[in-house]
């Protein structure tokens, strides 16, 4: 599965996007395909700088296709006027993801720092440090939005494998899995009792 993560700001809008590669032998491994941070000036209009956000954000899904989209769905601000402008931002970022048909999910801070480090109070540079662990990379990413970008695609990533398997053990749990598809009453749904392309080709009877 690959994961576009997306760490938003109004001025460094973070991405990150994140493979999830299996070598065939049950033990999956993290890649990270591309990261870094599209930068607008808060010279600019708002405006302009959600249509820059909105359209880098665009050519990024567009080149590396990813299956995923991941944000953060809660966000810090020091004042009424930076929570709005960052929520537009916010905005831009799903729109920009349902436009291409891709599903958005969101997670908090915590659920992020916990699926990356295990700890959901850990610290902003612990994170970033397992980022860099987890992708196998030299050093932590730069800027900081991207490290950012990346620990929110990881953590979706993480999130769906756990789901997975947890779906996959009550299957192979739950006796009523094995157990043979049985269709509808043939009465109900086939008067004829004839296979449905059969009945659409029989000629009627003079």
């Amino acid at each position: 599965m690959r994961v576009l993560g997306i760490d938003c700001g109004t001025e460094y809008t973070g991405y990150g996007v994140v493979d999830l590669l299996s070598d065939g032998q049950s033990k999956d491994r993290l890649v990270c395909i591309v990261c870094g941070a599209i930068k607008v000036s808060p010279r600019d209009p708002m405006p302009t700088r959600l249509s820059r956000i909105s359209i880098g954000l665009q050519q990024l899904i567009s080149q590396h296709q990813p299956e995923r989209v991941a944000i953060e769905d809660v966000f810090y601000a020091t004042n009424v006027k930076s929570a709005l402008k960052l929520g537009q931002v916010r905005g831009v970022a799903m729109l920009a993801a349902a436009s291409a048909g891709l599903l958005v999910a969101e997670y908090s801070p915590l659920s992020i720092k916990s699926a990356v480090v295990g700890y959901g109070r850990a610290e902003k540079r612990q994170v970033q440090q397992m980022v860099a662990r987890l992708l196998n990379l030299a050093e932590i990413p730069e800027p900081a939005d991207a490290a950012d970008a990346l620990a929110i695609a990881i953590c979706h990533l993480h999130t769906a494998a756990t789901l997975e398997r947890q779906s996959t053990d009550r299957q192979s749990k739950d006796p009523r899995s094995q157990a043979p598809h049985v269709k509808c009453h043939p009465e109900r749904s086939n008067p004829t009792g004839l296979p449905v392309e059969l009945r659409s080709r029989r000629t009627p009877t003079p």
